[in-house]
């Protein structure tokens, strides 16, 4: 006779990603009851179908045994992969923040010497500035002074 089976576990369900989690290998057959009566044969044959239903009964509780252990075990595997799962995504998430934080500095660092460098460009821009007053208005002396010598009569 066949004791009470414990089915194979159901696929996984689609993970919070949206991304589905590998399958599981096939699972192992589930064995088929044998003859629950086998008719009553007098003598040594007698007991040689008795052993031999033993024998049946014992290797169908094994396999039975077998199948539940691979049960749990991809219970306990699945169990172990969404620790890992939750684990890695700790570390990801903090890896990502440090890293933010990192920019966040630098980004502060380049607006510095960005700063710095408009200051420095600001000044320059004044010092050309003057430089073309300066310019123009030696320009203007020069013109002044050509027109004063064409204009003047010759002696």
């Amino acid at each position: 006779g066949g004791g009470a089976r414990v089915p194979l576990p159901p696929a996984p369900t689609p993970v919070p990603s949206g991304r589905r989690s590998p399958p599981h290998p096939t699972p192992p057959p589930t064995p088929r009851p044998g003859p629950t009566a086998t008719p009553r044969v007098p003598g040594p044959a007698s007991r040689y179908f008795a052993s031999l239903d033993a024998s049946v009964g014992a290797l169908q509780q094994r396999a039975q045994q077998l199948i539940d252990k691979v049960n749990d075990s991809r219970k306990e595997d699945h169990t172990v992969m969404s620790g890992f799962r939750e684990s890695l995504l700790l570390k990801v998430s903090g890896l990502a923040e440090q890293l933010e934080e990192r920019l966040f500095h630098l980004y502060g660092l380049h607006n510095e010497l960005i700063q710095e460098r408009l200051q420095e460009l600001a000044e320059v821009m004044e010092r050309v500035g003057q430089a073309e007053d300066e310019l123009r208005q030696v320009c203007r002396t020069v013109e002044a002074a050509y027109r004063d010598l064409c204009l003047q009569p010759e002696t």
